[in-house]
């Protein structure tokens, strides 16, 4: 069986704009997972109020469901983002880390599908949810 958390280290390694973002593997399972970003004044999206900007919050979400499906034990040795539908529900906190959670919920022959959370410290109200579908690229049988 594949290390799944190696596997997805190196797809978050491999992605310049995680890097660049301070993005943590912070938990894997078997199509789930778990990346935060810490909260960085250079990502803010509004002086007047220190929000980080949406497309910090965006890239850290595709990034965490592409993971979600890289980790996926039906999925995979690749995968891109096909489509990805992302709701704002409230701005981030200032000074707070962003966690997003990802779910790989259900693998076609070609398509994975993928729904996330993303959070602040108030876990109890979502920043943003997204739901997308991602390719799945097999291997060599």
């Amino acid at each position: 069986m594949p290390d799944i958390e190696a596997i997805a280290r190196k797809f978050i390694e491999a992605l310049p704009h995680s890097h660049a973002l301070g993005m943590r593997l912070e938990a894997i399972g078997e199509g789930t997972v778990t990346i935060s970003m810490p909260y960085d004044p250079r990502l803010i999206g509004d002086p007047a109020t220190g929000v980080i900007h949406g497309g910090a919050v965006s890239a850290l979400m595709d990034t965490a469901c592409g993971a979600a499906v890289m980790s996926h034990p039906g999925a995979g040795i690749s995968t891109a983002t096909l489509d990805l539908r992302i709701d704002y529900m409230r701005p981030a906190s200032p000074g707070q880390n962003i966690r997003t959670r990802a779910e790989c919920h259900h693998v076609t022959r070609s398509v994975a599908f993928v729904r996330a959370i993303a959070t602040d410290d108030d876990e109890s109200r979502p920043v943003a949810t997204a739901t997308g579908a991602f390719t799945v690229e097999r291997g060599p049988a």
